[in-house]
């Protein structure tokens, strides 16, 4: 076996599946899809996967679609939901990538698994890895992944690398390993891995019982998964899921907007940031791998890629986990950060139907949750000491 590839060798464009629109209507008449649990592989039959493989599963997907009625009133909106990713097995919306991506790789016949990562990669590659009995070597930037992320990627058994330099130097190195030592990339890059996460979309389709939102807020990292979801809801428009696709928001944070910034200047090239800066560490990618599908992702839709500062995201992670008791790490508060600041900025329509995609579990930065609240009282063990701390 040569090889793996995951650009084209003539034009350089990242690989894609690209599914028969007839072959797939055909295999799922054949089945009753929808008596299945809701979850990634309810959609096998949509997934390029052999009939005979083995498929890696830890129960990904099925994920809640909550409609926020409180925070809705809160900004004034008729219709917000949050697709809640941070509900997958290992906390964020990787495990919908790892387990098609895992599962091809077995069948590939693949030894080893790579990835560099900002942490919730790394956590779900560990994860799938260790379930598919495979060998799985990470590289994170040094001193810029949240411990609950680095913790989990060790736990299962990761050879954990810290390389000097940020990601983008680190995801270099996992590249020419492909190349060099055989080592199976499953970064974003890797076709199989966007076949997983395009599942988000069905989901929320079904969810909302045969339609897609209006509007969907997408926090915007490397930008596979803004891609995916796109594909996601382009599929299931064409095999007839659904009467409509969203407008796409990307949205990304100030101090590491490469895509937004070319959205802003009306360019059709990014300009790499060399040292991205953000406390949302998930969405700190400053050369993103992915920019060309999630330029076309966003453009196809009608949307738009924008900014968000670091305090705009703590601001909206602390309502998500006030209104409506969702607890999401800050770059999964991105999305819904950016769609505050075009409900202020009067750029959507408040009786639009929206989905803001929330990527990863609180958890997973618990150091980031905890600066922001007051740190506890101590009291005296007696009533009285409890009065006068809640006020009378």
């Amino acid at each position: 076996m040569g090889r793996p590839a995951y650009a084209c060798s003539s034009c350089g464009n990242l690989l894609e599946v690209k599914m028969d629109i007839a072959e797939s209507i055909t295999r799922l008449s054949k089945v009753d899809h929808r008596s299945r649990p809701i979850s990634v592989w309810r959609y096998r039959e949509l997934l390029p996967l052999g009939r005979s493989a083995e498929v890696f599963s830890l129960g990904e997907g099925g994920t809640p679609l909550f409609r926020c009625s409180r925070l809705a009133r809160e900004l004034g909106l008729k219709n917000l939901h949050i697709k809640f990713e941070g509900a997958n097995p290992t906390g964020s919306f990787k495990d919908r990538g790892m387990t098609v991506g895992i599962s091809k790789a077995k069948e590939l016949g693949m030894k080893i698994v790579t990835c560099a990562s900002t942490g919730n990669t790394s956590a779900s590659l560990a994860a799938y890895a260790g379930l598919a009995g495979m060998r799985c070597v990470v590289l994170i930037p040094e001193g810029k992944v949240a411990i609950g992320k680095l913790a989990q990627a060790m736990m299962h058994g990761a050879m954990v690398a810290s390389v000097k330099g940020n990601f983008d130097q680190a995801f270099k190195v996992v590249m020419d390993s492909s190349e060099r030592l055989g080592l199976y990339v499953l970064n974003s890059v890797n076709p199989f891995r966007i076949e997983g996460q395009k599942t988000a979309a069905y989901e929320i389709c079904d969810q909302l019982e045969g339609k897609s939102p209006e509007y969907l807020y997408i926090p915007v990292g490397n930008g596979g998964n803004s891609a995916a979801y796109w594909k996601g809801f382009t599929e299931y428009e064409a095999l007839g899921a659904v009467p409509n696709r969203p407008i796409i928001r990307g949205i990304q944070a100030e101090g590491s907007a490469p895509i937004a910034r070319m959205f802003s200047t009306q360019s059709d090239e990014i300009v790499p940031v060399s040292k991205p800066e953000t406390v949302a560490t998930a969405i700190r990618i400053g050369n993103p791998a992915n920019w060309k599908k999630t330029v076309r992702a966003i453009r196809e839709s009608g949307g738009r890629a924008t900014t968000v500062t670091d305090r705009e995201i703590l601001e909206a992670q602390k309502m998500m986990a006030r209104f409506e008791g969702i607890f999401a790490e800050p770059a999964g508060s991105a999305a819904l950060a950016g769609m505050i600041k075009d409900v202020n900025n009067g750029d959507l329509d408040k009786a639009s139907e929206v989905v803001c995609v929330s990527t990863g579990h609180g958890l997973k930065d618990p150091d980031i949750a905890i600066s922001q609240c007051v740190k506890p009282a101590t009291i005296e063990a007696s009533v009285d000491a409890l009065r006068m701390f809640v006020g009378g």
